[in-house]
């Protein structure tokens, strides 16, 4: 998949999450995750890095399944009473469904973009959807800062530790350390990002001229047929949702 262009993943996350998100059940939603599973071994991301970039994905996912399960409408037999609620089969049902659809719609846009060089998005955006140049190239200066917050944030708290203001304390003084600390990162950051500004704007960037490309960005045989299978993988979770009368369309 390393070897697929960004916009050719960009429409088969767009395509299997738009498909998955009108309907409300469990059988589209595990056929759909069946394949992405199955198609794992070929994203090219290491085992360990995978389960780097997957954690909050199931970490949020089971608690959006819990909202569901604590309150969703009544219906059928309970099978637990727990305090001042009363969980049925139908809450059940609803909590699988919703934990399953999460998966399902987000595994896709995350895995592919983990394996997505954000310049060679930007340069297909550009290029072969032509979208405003300008536009394009400041959303890829700022995710290219996205680094820097990370170690600006490390460095930050090192530096508060060598104070002797980044321990000891109750959770409230935790809660206040980092109230702290996330201010000064943004006070960095919208620092840095006028600086870059700046330096965009001397270096030309806004130029009303024709814009030059350093890469050529493509849309070859094999991004079709990678787009082709997200959208066949997508009918089969409908249809299999259809013939067995589970679909159940939310948009009315």
């Amino acid at each position: 998949m390393t070897r697929v262009s960004p916009l050719a993943k960009l429409l088969a996350a767009a395509i299997l999450g738009s498909v998955l998100l009108v309907s409300l059940d469990p059988v589209s939603a595990a056929v759909a995750l069946i394949f992405e599973l199955a198609l794992l071994p070929w994203a090219g991301i290491p085992a360990r890095r995978l389960l780097r970039v997957l954690s909050p994905l199931l970490i949020a996912a089971p608690f959006a399944g819990l909202a569901g399960l604590l309150y969703g409408r009544d219906e059928g037999d309970v099978v637990l009473s727990l305090g001042p609620w009363n969980i049925t089969k139908g809450e059940v049902a609803l909590a699988v469904t919703i934990t399953l659809r999460v998966i399902a719609v987000a595994l896709p846009a995350v895995v592919l973009f983990a394996t997505t060089d954000p310049t060679d998005l930007a340069d297909g955006l550009a290029q072969l959807w032509h979208l405003p140049a300008r536009f394009v190239i400041g959303a890829l200066a700022a995710i290219r800062m996205l680094g820097l917050m990370r170690d600006d944030w490390r460095m930050l708290r090192l530096a508060r530790r060598a104070r002797g203001i980044a321990d000891g304390g109750g959770p409230w003084t935790a809660v206040a350390r980092f109230g702290h600390q996330a201010m000064a990162l943004l006070t960095i950051a919208v620092r840095r990002g006028s600086l870059l500004a700046t330096a965009m704007e001397a270096r030309a960037f806004d130029a009303p001229t024709q814009r030059t490309w350093a890469r050529t960005a493509t849309f070859t045989l094999r991004d079709g047929v990678f787009v082709a299978g997200a959208t066949a993988i997508a009918l089969i979770a409908v249809l299999l949702a259809v013939m067995t009368g589970a679909w159940n369309f939310v948009i009315s």
